[in-house]
C-alpha cells in the first residue's frame, strides 16, 4: 500500500510507516500541484498538514484514496464532504499539540501583559527606560476567557490556573450547566459575559460559517480596552482590520496572532506596524516535542487504519 506525506513530518515516524507501507514523503510537495496530484494516482493515503488543500479535485486525482491524515487539528483544508462521499477516512491529531499551544498562549499573554521585553535595544545603545516600563501587569489575578473548550483550551486553562489566573469559558457546543466546566475549575459563561470580563481572551474554535468573523467590530467593542486577545484557532474567526484598528485607537490593550485570513499574510496588511501586537507564522502548535507527538500519533493511526483495509 502507498501513502504520500505532502508537507513535513518527523522523520522517525516517515521512518517507521516507510517499513511497512511504500512511501512517498516530500515536505514541499504542497508547493507543487502538478506532481502532488501525479503522487496521488496509486496512493492508498495522503498525510497533509494545513497547507495542502485537500479539494474534491484533489481527491478525485487519488482513486485508491481511503485515508488522510491530518499533522495537526483544523479540519478547513480538507473537504469532509467530499472524504465522506467517497467513504475516506479523515484523520486528525487531537490533543497532540495542546500543551504547545496552551504554553503559547501563556507565554503571549504574559509578553503583552508584562510589555518589557523590547527594550533590549534601548539599553544597549545607553537608554535606561525604567520608569516607562515600570506600568507592566501581573498574569496573576487576571481573568482567562476560553472561547472553544476542546482539549487545547482545557490544557490552556490548567496551566492558567496553576499561575493563579481565574478561568472562564464558552463553548457553543457545551452548555453553561455541563458537568465539564466544574470538573476543570472553569466557569461556564455566555460569550458576552466572557468578552465582558476577560483580561485575556484565547481563541480556540474552528473555523466555520458560524465562526467567522467572531472578532468583529461588535465584539471588539463589549471586550475591556486593555484586554489582550490571542488567536492560535484560525485566522477567518478574526477580523483583522477590526483588530488593527482597536489596536491603533487604544481600544484593545493588545494581541497575538497566529494565523491569517490569508498564509502569508499580504504585503500591505492593516496589521503592519500595530502597536503591542504579536505576529508569528502559525507556529504556536509546533516545537520538536509536539511534532514528534503529533508524526507518530498520525502515522500510528493511518497504518492502523491502512493495515483494517488489507
Amino acid at each position: 500500500m502507498h501513502i504520500v506525506i505532502s508537507e513535513f513530518m518527523d522523520e522517525r515516524a516517515v521512518a517507521m510507516l516507510a517499513s511497512r507501507f511504500d512511501v512517498h514523503y516530500d515536505k514541499d510537495l504542497v508547493e507543487r500541484d502538478t506532481e502532488l496530484r501525479q503522487s496521488l494516482a496509486s496512493a492508498d493515503a495522503l498525510i497533509v498538514r494545513n497547507r495542502t488543500q485537500v479539494t474534491a479535485a484533489l481527491i478525485n486525482a487519488g482513486p485508491k484514496l481511503s485515508v488522510v491524515g491530518r499533522l495537526g487539528v483544523g479540519l478547513d483544508n480538507i473537504d469532509a464532504h467530499a472524504c465522506a462521499a467517497r467513504g475516506i477516512t479523515i484523520i486528525p491529531a487531537t490533543g497532540a499539540n495542546a500543551q504547545a499551544v496552551a504554553e503559547y498562549v501563556i507565554a503571549a499573554a504574559m509578553v503583552l501583559l508584562r510589555g518589557v521585553y523590547g527594550s533590549t535595544r534601548a539599553v544597549v545603545d545607553g537608554e535606561w527606560p525604567r520608569a516607562a516600563l515600570s506600568t507592566g501587569r501581573e498574569l496573576s489575578g487576571k481573568t482567562l476567557g476560553l472561547i472553544g473548550f476542546g482539549s487545547i483550551g482545557r490544557v490552556a486553562g490548567r496551566a492558567a490556573r496553576l499561575l493563579g489566573m481565574r478561568v472562564v469559558g464558552f463553548d457553543a457546543n457545551l452548555p453553561t450547566t455541563s458537568p465539564v466546566w466544574a470538573d476543570e475549575a472553569t466557569t461556564g459563561q455566555t460569550l458576552d459575559q466572557l468578552l465582558a470580563e476577560a483580561d485575556v481572551v484565547s481563541l480556540h474554535v474552528p473555523l466555520t460559517p458560524e465562526t467567522r468573523n467572531l472578532i468583529d467590530v461588535a465584539n471588539l467593542s463589549k471586550m475591556k480596552p486593555d484586554a489582550i486577545l490571542i488567536n492560535t484557532a484560525r485566522g477567518g474567526v478574526v477580523d483583522e482590520a477590526a483588530v488593527a484598528s482597536a489596536l491603533r485607537a487604544g481600544k484593545l490593550g493588545g494581541a497575538a496572532l497566529d494565523v491569517f485570513e490569508h498564509e502569508p499574510l499580504a504585503v500591505g496588511s492593516p496589521l503592519a506596524h500595530c502597536p503591542n501586537l504579536l505576529l508569528t507564522p502559525h507556529i504556536a502548535g509546533v516545537t520538536r516535542e509536539s511534532n514528534v507527538r503529533v508524526s507518530m500519533l498520525i502515522a500510528e493511526k493511518v497504518a492502523a487504519a491502512l493495515s483494517a483495509r488489507r
